[in-house]
């Protein structure tokens, strides 16, 4: 195992060059990207809790804009160039049945921001109901998942219990 291992938690990015370097992170609906430049041999992972929000005015993507252009300039300051990233995503898991599907979301938003930027994701894995533990070496671009056997939580809410009451209303 390598000495040089970096685990990254919600709204939180690593970097790094090194070839023995490992970032690390466990995803369920959050969503990872993992962005290296094959030449300068340098790279980086990023964990996205909410890509996207929705609110009256519509939906706004500004926090996963934010957490995408971080970890760019954050290779380019390693000597990273944007043409040449490549990219694999991670995550996006539907983890409680019956709620909004954040994971999905977070996926297209993923997807759709690495199209848009002209980055080539070469692989991603997207979408179910399992958790993910990843493993990326930002030197080589070399990833590993393992699928987690959490089960997905059902939305079951109870029903309240009809209370018997005195008949009087306090307001």
């Amino acid at each position: 195992m390598s000495k040089d291992r970096r685990h990254i938690t919600q709204g939180e990015r690593a970097v790094g060059g090194h070839p023995d370097q490992v970032i690390t992170t466990i995803l369920g609906s959050c969503v990872s990207c993992c962005l290296w430049d094959p030449v300068a041999r340098v790279g980086g992972m990023n964990h996205m809790l909410l890509t996207v929000s929705t609110n009256s005015t519509g939906v706004c993507n500004l926090a996963g804009i934010n957490a995408m252009e971080l970890l760019i300039n954050d290779i380019l300051k390693l000597g990273g160039s944007r043409d040449r990233l490549r990219a694999k995503a991670f995550g996006g898991a539907r983890m409680v049945a019956g709620l909004s599907d954040i994971g999905r979301m977070n996926s297209e938003f993923t997807l759709d921001f690495l199209q848009k930027e002209g980055i080539h994701c070469e692989k991603h894995s997207l979408g179910g109901d399992a958790a993910r533990h990843i493993m990326f070496w930002p030197a080589s671009g070399r990833a590993m998942q393992k699928a987690r056997a959490d089960e997905v939580i059902q939305n079951e809410v109870p029903m309240p219990a009809t209370e018997a009451g005195n008949g009087l209303e306090l307001f």
